[in-house]
């Protein structure tokens, strides 16, 4: 978390256009706490209207559905006309499933690829050419796509491709002047793991902090980091 010394001494994020989608989530709503109080501009993007409303970070609200391509170029327009500019777009979006690959139905498999790697593409896919020069993407596959798990099979997968989209992603963007930052932080209490699509929530130790996640990924922000690997988080 940016102490106020350093706030007031001119935060780099302060004035910035920041799109975050997944705003309420546990993680998301940490980010953009921690944005708020840099000074960013925030455009905050939800499916879930009445958790966005409640939100209490200043911001500009959108309750939208970004598995839709439509809505990911609406958000964006948004962003830009709210801020007159778009820096960066933060997805804290992501859904999970537990339990063996044969249990596993296909409207849950759909649902982690359309949501965790899909999604990630068509909002970058939309943003890119409405971001500045010096803009930052930031995904956040987290651990699990470092190394699989049983009884998460298809829920690493859908996190490992989003991965390599990163991977990939910012090559091409470099030639626009535009960053990628794959964030893989390991389990984190976000309160995702007890809202699974489908399955059991197995035993885990305890997560990390969300606020002390948070921190870390907007600090990488504020810098040059591309790559936060689950060790940057520890």
């Amino acid at each position: 978390m940016a102490d106020d010394s350093a706030l007031q001494s001119g935060d780099p994020m302060a004035g910035r256009s920041v799109l975050v989608a997944g705003a309420t989530g546990g993680l998301g709503s940490a980010i953009a706490q921690n944005l708020a109080r840099r000074r960013a501009v925030l455009t905050l993007v939800s499916r879930h209207r009445d958790a966005l409303a409640a939100l209490d970070v200043p911001g500009h609200r959108l309750a939208l559905d970004l598995r839709d391509p439509q809505a990911c170029e609406a958000a964006v327009r948004a962003a830009v006309e709210h801020a007159g500019k778009l820096d960066v777009v933060v997805n804290a979006v992501g859904v999970v499933a537990f339990g063996p690959i044969e249990d596993l139905s296909v409207d849950s498999m759909e649902e982690l690829f359309m949501t965790n790697t899909f999604l990630p593409i068509l909002l970058a896919k939309a943003a890119l050419g409405a971001l500045s020069k010096g803009g930052v993407i930031v995904n956040i596959p987290g651990v699990i796509a470092e190394q699989n798990l049983p009884g998460m099979a298809a829920y690493g997968a859908s996190k490992a491709a989003a991965r390599s989209f990163d991977e990939a992603l910012a090559r091409e963007a470099r030639r626009r002047k535009i960053r990628v930052i794959d964030a893989r932080p390991p389990h984190t209490e976000t309160g995702l793991a007890n809202r699974p699509l489908e399955g059991q929530t197995p035993k885990m130790p305890k997560g990390l902090d969300p606020v002390a996640v948070a921190a870390t990924i907007c600090n990488a922000l504020a810098g040059d980091t591309t790559d936060l690997p689950s060790t940057a988080f520890t």
